[in-house]
């Protein structure tokens, strides 16, 4: 069996129905599911998962703070531009080319920190990285994480439900599956470790990481205008948590064939370009199903992409060394259609 059909965590619901075709859940299934992964009671293995909805809750208080004693427009403005165009650039940019497709490399560790912490830290490497390579190699297929076709929630919830990895791989499977991160900079447990705590990366190394990014980042905001700053971009990184869950039902047609003849060009999947998505992150999707671990995705001219000039800045400054750019391959071959 090859890895990517084993290295996630099957929901007791599963991946397909007796007969071989998608499972779909329901409401109450998935709701059901998604208390029992957060419940470190029952496992410690479910820290991270818990961990990964802790940090939009932390910030709850935040993002309230700002609405009801800090208001203003100009605030408002930042807030918007911060989880709109920064954030999601920034998941565009760390998340999606560099942890997944190494679509770039860069010249040494500092610049991969610096890239990696450029925003406040929300989304574990882990859950994001591991599970999608399975949405690539399974999109709108039964084992796909976030599968549109189930529905709303069942993507929404697909961090807790459908991302974590496996709790029984072998030495060489947990070897493998540590391998599609090693490029990350993130320090990987031993199989022992894994063996206990559920995962590549252990508690403490993660939720370390998180507080050092997040008071570096409060700080900053404070020094450059107070609290009222602070809460207005802390509150408005939970917002974007929570929106980007949302991103791959909408990015697949909500289940339909929303693809458009002649500028959807990629018919393997029902991934679509979408104008919002493609100008505040980058986020061209068919044109990154695709090709994956190209360093752009916006190919035509009106395709802004902002995670793409970001890489091909730090390229000219030195920071990036190397990445790969398929819009010549792109143009050669759809130009025309």
């Amino acid at each position: 069996m090859m890895l990517l059909d084993k290295v996630l965590d099957p929901p007791s619901y599963g991946w397909t129905d007796r007969d071989g075709a998608f499972s779909k859940p329901t409401t109450k299934q998935l709701l059901r599911e998604f208390l029992k992964r957060i419940n470190i009671f029952q496992s410690k293995k479910n820290w991270l998962p818990l961990f990964s909805w802790a940090r939009v809750l932390l910030l709850i208080p935040l993002l309230f703070l700002f609405i009801f004693n800090y208001f203003s427009v100009a605030l408002l403005v930042a807030a918007f531009i911060y989880s709109m165009i920064i954030m999601g650039t920034h998941g565009t940019i760390w998340h999606h080319r560099y942890c997944t497709h190494k679509a770039y490399r860069f010249k040494n560790r500092f610049w991969r920190v610096l890239t990696q912490n450029l925003t406040i830290s929300m989304i574990p490497e882990e859950i994001y990285a591991i599970s999608h390579h399975v949405h690539h190699a399974k999109s709108d297929k039964p084992g796909d994480p976030y599968n549109a076709n189930g529905g709303f929630l069942y993507c929404f919830l697909a961090d807790v439900n459908h991302q974590p990895i496996a709790k029984d791989l072998s030495a060489e499977e947990y070897k493998q599956t540590v391998q599609l991160m090693a490029h990350t900079g993130v320090k990987a447990n031993c199989y022992r470790k894994y063996q206990k705590w559920g995962s590549v990366v252990h508690p403490m190394r993660a939720i370390s990481a998180c507080l050092v990014n997040w008071l570096v980042w409060y700080g900053i905001f404070y020094l450059i205008g107070g609290h009222a700053l602070a809460c207005a971009l802390f509150g408005a990184a939970a917002f974007w948590a929570i929106g980007v869950r949302t991103f791959n039902y909408e990015g697949h047609g909500k289940g339909k064939d929303k693809r458009k003849k002649g500028y959807d060009l990629n018919e393997k999947d029902m991934s679509i370009n979408q104008l919002w998505p493609g100008f505040v992150a980058g986020e061209w999707h068919n044109n990154h199903h695709l090709y994956p671990s190209s360093a752009r995705s916006g190919f035509l001219k009106h395709q802004v992409d902002l995670a793409w000039y970001y890489i091909k800045f730090l390229h000219f400054i030195g920071g990036v060394i190397t990445y790969h750019d398929s819009k010549a391959s792109f143009m050669k071959r759809y130009n025309g259609a």
